[in-house]
């Protein structure tokens, strides 16, 4: 990792897409135990995979890591925080305004 270039690595990873009434989800896990740091990004390669419903599939696939720069990085953890917190400006209930 340089303090203003980017480096790309391959990974094997398992890809689990889940479309059943009790969850639908998308999940993918680096088999090689790479760890992703802020800023970095993950590409899947291969083309979609559709679950049919009420079905889990599980699928090997290459996944490219993109890793963040050093300035990236730095710049990430400086703001991520900020962003996290126009989440919780939000609230979810049952109640309606009249």
């Amino acid at each position: 990792m340089g303090l203003l270039t980017r480096t790309k690595e391959e990974a094997p990873c398992t890809v689990e897409v889940s479309h059943r009434f009790e969850e639908l989800s998308a999940h993918v896990r680096l088999d090689n135990g790479a760890i992703i740091h802020p800023g970095d990004a993950v590409e899947v390669q291969g083309p979609e995979i559709m679950a049919p419903y009420g079905e889990v599939v599980r699928e090997k696939r290459t996944a490219i890591i993109t890793r963040a720069s050093g300035v990236e990085r730095m710049w990430t953890r400086m703001t991520g925080d900020l962003e996290f917190m126009e989440l919780c400006e939000f609230s979810f209930s049952e109640e309606t305004l009249q």
